[in-house]
């Protein structure tokens, strides 16, 4: 993972870290200004014109239903959706604890405390919940949805442990608990296997038994990345992992259907450019102050570098990496050949919001604040795609462990926790949503 990523784990178990990390990511992830406040959607959505304005469905709330589980839910009360002082977190949370989704193989799972809730995603009926049983002061880190199974992270009270715990989609049933690193848990799994980051290793498990199918050491302060289309698992090699500045030099590779490993030196001799930061479609992304430099995933050699751009993301259907540049401009890139494939300017669009996530050439755009709005937009159209949708205020997005909401691999289903009503406390929710979206 990259070290932004690392800041984002490390904030999700120590508040003070936790309320700067969440406000940057409301504001700062994937920095594009895209339209429109609610209170401010014009007669056609910006981008639409003429025919091409009846393409737009009005629409793409799927659902929302009320959150489940035990314990008073608090919101933020920022006027912009960011921390203000001695007003929370500027989201929809427990009141102890943060809330994890999860979505994938037709539900949507939300994790609060101890409790894990999942919904048909189609309509949004409360499928199972199941109270997870732990010692006192364990709570949820992480809920990743899988091929017929759901993986929890449960922190232990210490802070210094993790359990990864396997959930059958289906029914609810816990199926095996394994150990795992705090910054670790697990990369792949399915009915059958669950892959798990541990602290001295890297381990594949057979669900049925709760044996192990192989092995690899690793240090749980290095660096990783998944490539879900090749399911190959890099691991940064070099003096003091992924905590510290060191260079890397080389990058361990494993197969995560066979098992398989082998290294993967850097060009050269020289060290990889910047830190371990994306894998997707065979090719590994390096970051740095400089910009974005791309090697290629089997053989270590370089494919191509962009000065001055940010990785941001995946578009695992569309089969590109997205980039922002200086402006806030946002790029969909070939990872294999670096050639651009899609191009959106902020600064040609009015307005001002935050693209969270892009499925399928469609970017969901949320704009923080009371009078914020949820709305598409195709980067391959140029224009929007769905008209602005009203959402209620606070709200959070997810980040690479589901906090707050999730978005589908492929799909275009995201979810996201938010609170349509305040009570009288400033701080307390009287309903709290999850609320879904068809990209």
């Amino acid at each position: 993972m990259s070290s932004r990523l690392a800041l984002r784990r490390l904030a999700a178990h120590h508040p003070a870290l936790r309320r700067l990390v969440l406000a940057a990511a409301l504001l700062a992830v994937l920095i594009v200004p895209l339209p429109v406040l609610a209170s401010d959607v014009p007669q056609h959505p910006p981008g639409c014109q003429g025919a091409s304005c009846h393409a737009q469905v009005a629409a793409a709330q799927l659902w929302a239903v009320p959150l489940a589980g035990s314990g008073t839910w608090t919101a933020g009360t920022a006027a912009n959706g960011t921390a203000a002082s001695g007003g929370g977190d500027g989201g929809t949370v427990p009141a102890n604890g943060q809330a994890y989704a999860a979505v994938g193989d037709g539900l949507a799972v939300i994790g609060a405390g101890l409790t894990l809730t999942a919904y048909q995603l189609d309509h949004g009926k409360q499928q199972w919940q199941l109270p997870l049983t732990a010692a006192p002061g364990t709570v949820i880190m992480s809920v990743r949805a899988w091929p017929g199974v759901i993986t929890v992270g449960l922190l232990a009270p210490s802070g210094r442990s993790r359990t990864e715990v396997v959930v059958d989609a289906a029914t609810g049933a816990v199926v095996r608990r394994y150990p795992a690193a705090v910054f670790g848990g697990a990369v792949i799994a399915s009915a059958a296997t669950t892959v798990v980051i541990g602290a001295s290793a890297v381990t594949s498990y057979n669900n049925a038994t709760g044996r192990v199918r192989w092995r690899h050491p690793a240090s749980s302060t290095q660096s990783w990345e998944v490539d879900g289309q090749t399911q190959m698992l890099y691991v940064a090699e070099g003096a003091g992992g992924s905590l510290s500045s060191a260079p890397v030099t080389a990058l361990r590779v494993i197969n995560l259907a066979t098992g398989t490993e082998h290294m993967l030196s850097s060009p050269l001799g020289s060290p990889f450019s910047g830190t371990l930061a994306m894998a997707a479609g065979g090719a590994v992304l390096f970051a740095s102050d400089a910009g974005v430099t791309a090697y290629s995933g089997s053989t270590g050699g370089a494919l191509w570098t962009r000065g001055g751009a940010v990785p941001e993301g995946t578009d695992p259907e569309a089969g590109l990496v997205y980039l922002t540049f200086a402006g806030g401009t946002l790029r969909g890139v070939d990872p294999l050949s670096g050639v651009v494939q899609t191009s959106v300017a902020g600064s040609a669009l009015p307005g001002s919001g935050d693209v969270y996530v892009v499925r399928g050439g469609t970017a969901l755009g949320l704009d923080p604040g009371a009078n914020g709005a949820a709305w598409g937009y195709s980067t391959t159209a140029g224009r929007a795609a769905w008209n602005p949708v009203a959402l209620p205020w606070p709200h959070f997005f997810s980040d690479v462990s589901g906090l707050g909401g999730s978005a589908e691999v492929s799909g275009g289903t995201v979810v996201v926790t938010a609170c349509p009503h305040l009570a009288a406390s400033p701080q307390i929710c009287a309903d709290p949503e999850l609320i879904a979206f068809a990209l």
